[in-house]
């Protein structure tokens, strides 16, 4: 690493307000964009102080990106590079800063970076000329503390006994294309993912233009009657056994799939038997019933949209990275409700930004599949480049690929193929074995079997 001193590539804000940055992902939430969303919800210092709001957002956002380090370690990977001494806060001085910047500004900067991404705008990221998007819910485990148990409670025992941490419930809706969030809501896990999934409905998540897909557990009449309501359409797999909805035959399509009405949304059902085959023999196979929206088979037939649905596990994928790749395993730092909500919207922000970072190097190449942007090397190039306080001001000629695209560009993933692998409990952090002390976690290429039953399958 060169002389901080000397080095001309280091240019950053003047004085105090020079540890607030995130080296080259500045370039995506800027010095002004942050002191509008502080302006804006109020948390804009009255007076300059040795730890401005402008820095403590910054300082709450490369957190998001150095989950697995304290606030005294992340200040020094914000400094290391910087000309002059900066040395670390009090804990209790970053606190107290915390706590008058509050949640809000960071809420209102995730607002401001939420969306599909660049990269939408490829075919490949649009179906039937509609945005596909998924839902989903996850949670994420906060600490243990009085104060958090109030207001995130454990979840209830299961068959392997108490939780170890409180736990919040986040839902987001994800564009598929990118892994981009669009948008998210978050909040104690008492409360249902289907509720969580209704404020986004209510709050302008989903729109017209859109086509949502989601798992089995959004098949209800009043989730489909609330998506209809915004305008968008949907792909979601239908429950079967005793949760099933009641869905007569109202007209049969020459595409195999079949027209009804779930409570009062017209819907169509595609009923297929799928079978992946594995070089060595072996196969899995299983039966979906798919619900949609989109009645005309001349505009998507019943295996389009079957293949179609596959898509609803990048939301999965962004769940991965987000917990396993950032977060490592490890629990959130805050241990107080207004601190895990600043948290988690920070986290958030975070991920959208270095989002945004990929999407806009996979723009300047038309012919790599965003898929094959790896999100673990441009994470980590991101994180060097904020200790080394690059590009933090650009001049007058913007690089969106930049180091972090060059990195990503540098070392792209093999393109994607078929695979199967067992679901199991698995945790790599653990010292004890997985529950399923046999079980085969091979990930094998499979070729994919479809076929569109023209009868409905037993329930």
């Amino acid at each position: 690493m060169s002389d901080p001193a000397s080095d001309p590539s280091i240019v950053s804000a003047p004085g105090v307000f020079a540890p607030g940055h995130l080296g080259e992902l500045t370039r995506v939430v800027p010095f002004e964009m942050v002191d509008e969303v502080l302006t804006g919800a109020g948390g804009l210092q009255q007076r300059v102080r040795v730890l401005p709001s402008r820095v403590v957002v910054y300082l709450l956002l490369a957190g998001g990106l150095f989950e697995h380090l304290g606030w005294g370690q992340v200040w020094a990977r914000l400094t290391a590079s910087l000309p002059g001494s900066y040395p670390a806060p009090a804990p209790a001085s970053v606190t107290e800063a915390m706590r008058r910047v509050g949640p809000g500004p960071l809420q209102a900067l995730f607002d401001l970076l939420k969306g599909a991404g660049t990269t939408a705008a490829r075919q490949s990221a649009w179906f039937a000329g509609r945005l596909v998007v998924a839902i989903d819910g996850t949670q994420i485990a906060v600490p243990d503390s009085p104060a958090n148990l109030v207001s995130f409670p454990r979840p209830a025992a299961g068959p392997n006994g108490p939780a170890g941490y409180p736990m919040l419930r986040l839902v987001t809706v994800v564009a598929c294309g990118t892994r981009s969030v669009i948008d998210a809501v978050f909040g104690t896990d008492k409360i249902a993912e289907l509720t969580y999934a209704a404020r986004l409905t209510a709050a302008g998540g989903l729109r017209a233009g859109m086509l949502l897909l989601g798992d089995r557990n959004f098949a209800t009449y009043v989730f489909l009657a609330q998506v209809a309501a915004t305008g968008s359409d949907l792909l979601i797999r239908a429950k079967n056994g005793n949760g099933a909805m009641k869905l007569p035959v109202l007209q049969r399509l020459a595409d195999g799939s079949f027209l009804t009405r779930a409570g009062q949304v017209p819907v169509r059902v595609i009923d297929a038997q799928i079978t992946a085959l594995a070089a060595d023999g072996t196969s899995r196979d299983g039966t979906y019933r798919l619900l949609t929206t989109l009645l005309d088979p001349q505009e998507a037939s019943a295996l389009m949209l079957i293949r179609l649905y596959h898509q609803r596990w990048e939301i999965e994928t962004s769940y991965l990275e987000l917990k396993s790749t950032i977060l490592g395993g490890k629990v959130l730092r805050a241990r107080y409700p207004a601190a895990v909500v600043q948290e988690t919207w920070a986290l958030l922000a975070a991920y959208q930004i270095l989002r945004t970072a990929m999407a806009d190097t996979v723009l300047a190449r038309p012919d790599v599949d965003p898929d094959r942007a790896s999100f673990t090397i441009a994470l980590n190039t991101a994180r060097d480049q904020i200790i080394r306080a690059a590009g933090i001001i650009t001049d007058t000629t913007i690089d969106l690929v930049g180091r972090i695209g060059t990195a990503v560009l540098d070392a792209l993933l093999p393109a994607r193929r078929p695979r199967i692998r067992a679901r199991i409990i698995k945790r790599a952090i653990s010292k004890y074995r997985a529950k399923e002390r046999n079980a085969d976690r091979r990930s094998r290429p499979v070729t994919i079997q479809t076929t569109v039953l023209t009868q409905p399958p037993d329930s």
